[in-house]
C-alpha cells in the first residue's frame, strides 16, 4: 500500500500496470473524502502524455523509482473521462463509474476505505509531510486545503502545446503495364527493273554473225523484269526498365491549438478613509 509519506516519491514518477508495462507518468494523488486515504492516482498516457487517466491505488506499491499498479495498461486507457481540474474532489456519480470500468465493488471499497485498522493507509485527517505549495496543489483538495493554511503563496499554471508528427498511409502508387498500337513511317530506297529498247549499229566484226540468220523472217525475243517491294516485320526488343521509389519531402506545416492560462489578479481595499473619520 502507499502511505501519505510516499506521495511526494510517487508523483511525476513512472507508472507500471501489473504486467510491467510502462502506463506513463503520475501526476496527482485523490483521496477518500471520509477516510482521508489515497485512493486514485491519476497518470499521463498518449502521445506526448496528452491523456489524464485515474489508477485506482489499491495494491499499488513503489518498486524502486516507480509505481506499480494491479490493473492492466489498456484498461488505463479505456478509463471513463473524468475532469482533473474538479479541485480535487470526486463526485459520487464519477467514483461509480470508475469502480465499475475497473470492476471494484462499491460497498467493499468503502468498508475498506473506512477501516481504520487497515495497514498501510495513513488515518483520517493526518497531514501530508513537507510543506511546500507545489506538493499541497499536487496531491488534490484535501491535502491541499490543509496547505493552505500554511503558505500564502499562490501557484499559476498554464498548458503548454507540445507538437508531434505521426506517420500515416495518404495514398498507394502502382505500375501497370498495358499495349497500345500506333502507325509509324518510315522511308526506304526500293528498286526495280524497266525496258527499254537498244539499237546499236552492226560494226563490221558483227557483220558475220548478223548475215548468218534469215535474211527476213519474224521472231520474239523476251526478258523477265524485276521489282522489290517493301516488307515489314515485327521484333519485341527491351527498351528500358521501369521501378517505383519513394523519396521523403520535408515542408512546414503551421498547427492552431488551444492552450489555457491561469492569471492572478490582486483585489486591494483601501480603509484610510475610515481611520480618518
Amino acid at each position: 500500500m502507499i502511505t501519505r509519506e510516499q506521495i511526494p516519491i510517487v508523483l511525476d514518477h513512472p507508472v507500471y500496470d501489473a504486467d510491467g508495462s510502462k502506463v506513463g507518468d503520475a501526476k496527482h494523488v485523490f483521496f477518500d473524502d471520509a477516510s482521508g486515504q489515497p485512493e486514485w492516482v491519476t497518470v499521463k498516457t498518449g502521445l506526448f502524455g496528452t491523456n489524464e487517466s485515474f489508477v485506482p491505488m489499491r495494491g499499488a506499491h513503489m518498486v524502486e523509482d516507480h509505481l506499480e499498479v494491479t490493473v492492466s495498461k489498456d484498461r488505463i486507457k479505456d478509463a471513463p473521462n473524468v475532469d482533473v481540474d474538479s479541485g480535487g474532489h470526486l463526485s459520487e456519480d464519477e467514483e461509480h463509474r470508475l469502480y465499475e470500468h475497473y470492476g471494484i465493488n462499491w460497498d467493499e471499497a468503502w468498508q475498506q476505505a473506512n477501516d481504520p485498522d487497515q495497514a498501510g493507509w495513513a488515518s483520517p485527517g493526518e497531514e501530508l509531510p513537507g510543506n511546500t505549495a507545489a506538493e499541497a496543489a499536487a496531491v488534490g483538495g484535501t491535502a491541499a486545503d490543509t496547505r493552505r493554511s500554511r503558505d500564502d503563496a499562490m501557484t499559476r499554471s498554464e498548458e503548454e502545446m507540445h507538437v508531434g508528427v505521426e506517420r500515416q498511409e495518404i495514398g498507394r502508387a502502382r505500375l501497370r503495364k498495358y499495349v497500345v498500337t500506333e502507325e509509324q513511317q518510315q522511308t526506304i530506297p526500293v528498286r526495280h527493273e524497266d525496258v527499254r529498247v537498244v539499237r546499236e549499229p552492226v560494226t563490221d566484226a558483227e557483220l558475220d554473225d548478223a548475215l548468218s540468220g534469215p535474211e527476213i523472217t519474224e521472231a520474239e525475243h523476251e526478258v523477265t523484269l524485276h521489282a522489290e517491294r517493301p516488307v515489314v516485320e515485327t521484333r519485341t526488343e527491351p527498351v528500358e526498365r521501369v521501378r517505383l521509389s519513394t523519396e521523403e519531402v520535408t515542408e512546414e506545416e503551421t498547427v492552431t491549438g488551444t492552450v489555457r492560462k491561469e492569471r492572478i489578479e490582486a483585489d486591494y481595499e483601501n480603509n484610510e478613509d475610515d481611520r480618518r473619520t
